[in-house]
């Protein structure tokens, strides 16, 4: 493993925390408020644990999410430097956070105080474990001896290929976000149409087809594995969830029988995506020949 460099990223990135732990990432907290209180969202929920936080938002609490400040940021990362090691910084696409920016102000602090050491940084245009993937491919460079440089350059000419595709069990949630309007959500409900949704290329959410029955939006996220995926049997593919474990495994099943795949990663949708997505959203995210 080349250790001269430290990858940091955060908490959008939705890894379990024994992969942070087994790929020695740092990952600072982005945070959630509900009720008044604000929480960080630790990777191990340990301030709040996901359970908590889809009951709260399945009891009509509405919740709100704040990125990481640059100063945040600068304390982590000086940490860093003075050990001696250098940065690679990935972080939480630009398309829905302003956390990538206040990493990218400290990374521009600390190139001028330490001068002879390298900081970079990616904007993954990634979230949830479609950032977490693009993480598990770095530190699998990086394993291998990979230069920092040669890191940065294979996220940078990758990262569209990472597709992330999901689905959401309540439009309302997506309703109040924003992503669409009232009576759509109202109709969409009565009909029980689920939409099927992905990142497009400025890491934006962007809304693709419709489907009618939650079964078949989940058969909906396999079909478009089948249409784009590279070499489907050779991945690691990941899917997150939002307190809908049963339905994650589903779909994890299905993705085995077609492609044979057995490296699958399964964690929770965490509290930055989750509060916008709500309660039963589900997502697969794998390597493509475009998102």
């Amino acid at each position: 493993m080349n250790a001269t460099f430290q990858i940091i990223t955060d908490s959008s990135c939705d890894l379990p925390q024994d992969r942070i732990d087994d790929y020695q990432l740092i990952v600072l907290p982005l945070s959630v408020t509900l009720e008044g209180k604000s929480y960080h969202n630790y990777p191990d929920g340990h301030e709040i644990s996901f359970e908590t936080l889809y009951a709260k938002l399945r009891a009509g609490i509405v919740a709100t999410t704040s990125a990481v400040s640059p100063g945040f940021f600068s304390e982590a990362m000086e940490k860093v430097l003075q050990s001696g090691r250098d940065i690679l910084y990935i972080g939480f696409s630009t398309g829905l956070s302003t956390t990538y920016q206040s990493g990218c102000i400290a990374a521009e602090e600390l190139r001028e105080k330490y001068p002879e050491r390298t900081i970079l940084t990616v904007d993954s245009l990634c979230a949830s474990l479609g950032q977490g993937l693009l993480i598990h491919h770095a530190v699998m460079l990086q394993r291998a001896g990979k230069t920092i440089e040669e890191v940065r350059d294979f996220l940078e000419e990758n990262k569209l290929h990472l597709d992330h595709w999901f689905t959401v069990d309540d439009l309302m949630f997506l309703k109040r976000g924003g992503r669409i309007p009232a009576t759509t959500a109202l109709l969409g409900t009565l009909l029980k149409i689920k939409p099927v949704m992905h990142m497009d290329n400025d890491g934006k959410l962007a809304p693709f087809s419709k489907v009618r029955g939650r079964r078949a939006s989940l058969d909906a996220l396999a079909e478009k594995m089948t249409e784009l995926a590279i070499r489907p049997e050779e991945q690691t593919v990941f899917i997150s969830h939002g307190d809908c474990r049963a339905d994650a495994e589903y779909l994890a099943g299905v993705i085995r029988q077609k492609f044979g795949i057995q490296n699958i990663v399964i964690n929770f949708v965490g509290p930055v995506i989750g509060a916008h997505s709500g309660p039963g959203t589900v997502a697969l995210f794998f390597l493509g020949t475009e998102r």
